[in-house]
């Protein structure tokens, strides 16, 4: 609705994560180069931990996208998966058929087909998104699966990203062999306020703005406070900002801007802007109704009249 007003080429706050939309600062390029080299070169599980929105998910995509050719990446997503099902998961993303095959069939397969890629030159890692959600029993898995090995080495890498709770699990007594495996741990910090100011005008140039920073400074300050400095709310606040400011007619995003567009962001108050966006284009909807009605009403008379000719 606001992108040519802006002279935006796309949505530069979408809550879906895009890769080209990447922002390397507050030390999450830093992160994602540690990342790349723990999985090309350690051995031992990975782990990335946040709050819920914080980014782990976009670093995620960003991670598989910037990982050397020669590594293969398998996406989990589904934090539900039962300890059998990340097993045939893991091979159906290999392309192993194993339809009717028992558990430790399947797992034997598995290490044969990963001995084939490492004699090839290639390493696998599987990324498990949501790791805090998975059962207990589920992440026991994860832990044989990765003491799967050839004679001299571990066959496949392991990353886990999980919200907070994941530490709570791995802190649990009947999770000590697979935290013991846990070799590398990064954190997705909230912004501060100046990496806030960064990552809003970061976004609104990837999206194709040109002009000048147009978020007053006490504007950014308000965002980064009213977020907890978590993306996720970054985005929803300053797109519905740049919503106000457009409603508003002007292209500076003050505080009265973001003041709205946090109470917006309460479900019971949600109406408000589309009872003012209404009210915005109320002439065009009139316009567009009045020439529905007299366009069908015309159309209804000349069969009418066509009828009685007849």
């Amino acid at each position: 609705m606001y992108l040519s007003y802006f002279g935006l080429a796309e949505q530069p706050f979408t809550i879906t994560p895009v890769i080209d939309f990447f922002y390397g600062g507050a030390n999450r390029g830093e992160t994602l180069e540690a990342l790349i080299y723990a999985i090309t070169h350690d051995e031992g599980i990975i782990k990335v931990t946040g709050e819920v929105g914080s980014g782990k998910t976009m670093l995620c995509r960003v991670l598989m996208e910037r990982l050397p050719e020669n590594v293969e990446t398998i996406y989990l997503a589904n934090p539900s998966l039962s300890r059998e099902e990340i097993l045939y998961s893991i091979a159906d993303d290999l392309n192993l058929n194993l339809a009717g095959s028992r558990a430790n069939e399947a797992l034997r397969a598995l290490q044969n087909a990963l001995i084939e890629k490492y004699a090839a030159g290639k390493q696998v890692v599987v990324l498990i998104d949501e790791a805090h959600a998975m059962p207990a029993e589920t992440l026991e898995e994860v832990r044989l699966l990765y003491n799967l090995e050839s004679t001299r080495h571990k066959l496949l890498k392991i990353a886990l990203f999980g919200q907070t709770e994941l530490d709570a699990t791995l802190a649990l007594p009947k999770m000590r062999q697979l935290k013991d495996r846990i070799t590398q741990h990064f954190t997705t910090q909230p912004f501060s306020v100046e990496a806030v100011n960064e990552y809003l005008m970061f976004r609104m140039r990837a999206a194709g703005y040109h002009g000048p920073d147009n978020f007053t400074p006490e504007a950014v300050s308000l965002i980064a406070k009213a977020s907890g400095g978590l993306t996720r709310r970054v985005n929803i606040y300053a797109d519905k900002s740049l919503l106000a400011a457009f409603i508003g007619n002007t292209h500076v995003i003050t505080v009265d801007h973001v003041k709205a567009a946090i109470e917006d962001s309460e479900p019971k108050r949600n109406r408000r802007w589309l009872d003012r966006l209404a009210e915005r284009r109320k002439p065009n909807t009139l316009n567009w109704l009045n020439h529905w009605v007299v366009g069908g009403l015309a159309l209804i008379v000349g069969a009418i009249l066509g009828g009685l000719s007849w």
